[in-house]
């Protein structure tokens, strides 16, 4: 099972946050899918998605997208994904 929590960042404050579920195993192939439900979720536009997000959250269970890695301005500093299934 996957849980995801995302967490919306504004000046170290959570603005916006949610878990989000799957139950089929983790698969670093699937990550830009679950990154998309996560935004659609949080009503955000995608990020891009470099190798470096994904390697960070396979290696440290978290990850972050800050405006530079959004093609349209942003209302918050980060996008959080933190890995919240041992929560």
């Amino acid at each position: 099972m996957i849980r995801i929590w995302a967490k919306v960042m504004k000046d170290d404050k959570i603005v916006k946050s949610i878990v989000y579920e799957d139950f089929s195993t983790f698969e670093v192939d699937d990550f830009f899918d679950y990154l998309s439900n996560i935004c659609h979720k949080l009503d955000l536009a995608t990020p891009i998605l470099l190798a470096k997000h994904v390697y960070h959250y396979v290696a440290f269970k978290n990850t972050s997208f800050s405006q530079a890695d959004f093609t349209e301005d942003i209302f918050f500093d980060n996008l959080v994904l933190e890995d919240a299934s041992n929560f």
